[in-house]
This record gives C-alpha cells, structure tokens and sequence, in this order.
C-alpha cells in the first residue's frame, strides 16, 4: 500500500504522528466504451465553451456558479485556505461507539504510526478499546472539511470518514403510517425463519458472482479468437491524460480531406500513365 496523506492525531497535549492510507479497493473489472461497428475506443473531451479548444487537465480551475456570475478559483486560491494547509486530525470528543449510526459512515483509512515510537499509537490504541470509545475528530482531506470516527481495527487504527447530518436524507414513507394488525402466530414463524438463517458473519463466505462471470465470459472470447488488436481501435496511449489521441472535428475533416486527395491524385497519375501507354484511334486506323 502506498500511503495517501500524512499527518498527526491531536488530542489535548498529545500528538501522534501517522500515515493514512485507503482501507478498501475497488475489484471490478474496468471496462471501456467503444464504437459497436468498428469496435474502435470512446473517448470523451474536455472542451472550452468559449474558444471551442480541448483543454488539458493542468489548465483547467475550479469555478462557483451562482446563477448571474461565475467566481474561477485557482490551486492558488484554495491553498490561501487556513485549514487546507492543516496535517491535523483533530479529536473533537470521544463518544460510545454504539452512538454511531453506520448510515454515516462513508470511506475507511488505515492509520499507521509515523515516528520512531509508536507509544502515543499505542496508547491511543489501547484507550479507546478499554473504554469501548470512538473518537469524533474533524480534519481535511483533498480540498474538502472531514468529519470522522477513529476506531480501532485489530492492532490498528482504523479512521472513517463520517457524512455530514445533513448529508442524511430523512425517511418519510405514507405507508409505514398505516396501522397493521400482526398476530403471535406470524411473528412465531418470522422469528422462526430468521433462526434457520441464523449464523456468524464470515465475509469470506461471500464472493461477487457477477465479477467472476464477467472474467469468464471475457476470457472465454479471448480464447475464441474473438478480440480485436487493442492499437488498432484504442489508438495510442502516451498523451497527458492516459488515454488515446483524440481528434477534434476540424482535424478529422483535415486528415480525410488529404486523404481523399492523395487517393485522388494517384488515381489521376494513373489514368495518364495509361494513356500513355495507349494508342490513339488515329494512330491506329492509319496502321
């Protein structure tokens, strides 16, 4: 793993210098868009509205938009931000860890000890796990405030970023506020059910079936034959932003246009050697 960030947890006097990193990875396949007829790779621009150019990534800002004006903000402007320049992780409150509704919880982070001891890690490790406390903390993290639960994992501390309250949409369903009738004898065999599915959650019981199929099918068509020369229709791959060459309109009516008449000046050169060759009807009446 490489780490993503680095910072300190700070609560009270006490600082613990740590590395983040990404607690969870994304298995699934990736796929592209293509052409159905030629097979040939989608790609998508990133054009400029006023002078109709692509624009490349490192030239493009950030913009707020209220409707009558638009306010542009540079790498610049957000680094003037006092708490983006903040490596802190700051505990807010410990609270019991039971208090946290999982509806919250949104990306998970390892968190591991960066100074040559690990006693203040440690410690915090061990307080929180004797305490059965999570601590609340606020920090930034990619140009954006945080809100998190500091947890512990095993030997590690685990950091999840929280959603914000208003993040969390209310449930408000007409139909839950009708009155139902459920008698003991349908609540016997519900709760009997339940019991014939009862066991001990074991994530490695659960696999993604639809993943797995995926990889099949596609390594089934290679195996056919069935596949297509990836330089042909992808076109090349050593532009800044790591994907094929894209052509704007103006430069495909270019190239075809010269295409059209290089097929068109060789057809030409042709006809004339031909004729060259070729006697005339003249010449050949009076033979």
């Amino acid at each position: 793993m490489r780490a993503i960030w680095k910072g300190a947890v700070a609560f009270g006097l006490v600082n613990v210098p740590v590395k983040v990193y990404s607690a969870t990875e994304d298995h699934d396949i990736s796929l592209h868009q293509v052409h159905d007829k030629d097979g040939g790779r989608i790609r998508y621009q990133r054009r400029c509205e006023i002078c109709g150019e692509v624009v490349e990534y490192k030239n493009i800002d950030k913009a707020y938009d209220d409707g009558e004006h638009t306010v542009v903000l540079t790498d610049e402007d957000f680094a003037t931000l006092p708490v983006e320049k903040s490596r802190e992780i700051g505990v807010v409150e410990f609270v019991p860890s039971d208090q946290i509704d999982p509806i919250m919880l949104d990306r998970s982070y390892f968190l591991e000890p960066d100074s040559s001891s690990n006693k203040a890690y440690v410690l915090l490790r061990r307080t929180l796990e004797e305490t059965d406390r999570t601590a609340i903390v606020q920090f930034t993290l990619r140009q954006k405030s945080r809100l998190g639960a500091l947890r512990v994992r095993g030997d590690v501390l685990m950091l999840q970023t929280l959603l914000w309250d208003d993040e969390v949409r209310e449930a408000r369903f007409p139909a839950l506020d009708e009155r139902v009738r459920i008698s003991a004898k349908e609540k016997e065999m519900s709760a009997a059910l339940v019991d014939s599915f009862s066991t001990d959650f074991d994530p490695e019981n659960f696999t993604d079936e639809y993943q797995e199929q995926l990889r099949t099918l596609i390594e089934a068509k290679l195996e056919k034959g069935e596949a297509l020369d990836t330089e042909e229709t992808f076109g090349d791959s050593d532009d800044d932003e790591g994907g094929g060459k894209v052509l704007d309109l103006m430069e495909a009516l270019r190239r075809s246009v010269e295409k059209n008449r290089e097929k068109k000046g060789t057809s030409d050169s042709t006809k004339t050697t031909e004729s060259k060759k070729a006697p005339s009807k003249s010449k050949a009446k009076g033979a």
